[in-house]
């Protein structure tokens, strides 16, 4: 059996799925929710979640969002990077620190944003960074079935 993709979704990714489902970040969700990849994250990647996905000015259905964060919470990777991190990480916004955290210490395929800029120089660090266009045209064969 193969082994699941592995990708951390920046929360623009995921707020930007529950808007659009037929856009490319839907298409990614879909992924995750098929059991076709894996999504990793941390306590501090799913209180963000928690907190963006009930703003009002994104009017997402609470119960959609509840739904899809209780499958990330159970079919998700947990990752713990405390004690895993020796030389701190340098990021341009603060808060995208723990996503790059969980990137580099769960060794995911792809840290999946709208934002490549904020993660400038990961990939110095082996982690892979992409918009949802590049990370779908990469992984082709998973949208393909």
């Amino acid at each position: 059996m193969p082994r699941l993709v592995l990708v951390v979704l920046d929360t623009n990714v995921l707020i930007s799925a529950l808007l659009k489902r037929a856009s490319k970040p839907g298409q990614i969700l879909d992924l995750a929710l098929e059991g076709q990849l894996r999504l990793a994250f941390d306590a501090r990647i799913l209180e963000e979640y928690r907190e963006v996905i009930v703003r009002p000015k994104f009017s997402i259905d609470p119960s959609a969002a509840e739904a899809v964060l209780s499958y990330v919470q159970i079919m998700g990777l947990t990752v713990n990077v405390s004690g895993h991190l020796h030389d701190p990480l340098s990021m341009v916004d603060p808060a995208d620190l723990p996503f790059a955290e969980v990137a580099l210490v769960a060794q995911v395929d792809a840290l999946v944003t709208g934002n490549t800029r904020h993660f400038s120089g990961l990939d110095r660090l082996g982690v892979v960074v992409q918009t949802p266009a590049e990370f779908l045209e990469c992984n082709a064969s998973l949208v393909q079935g």
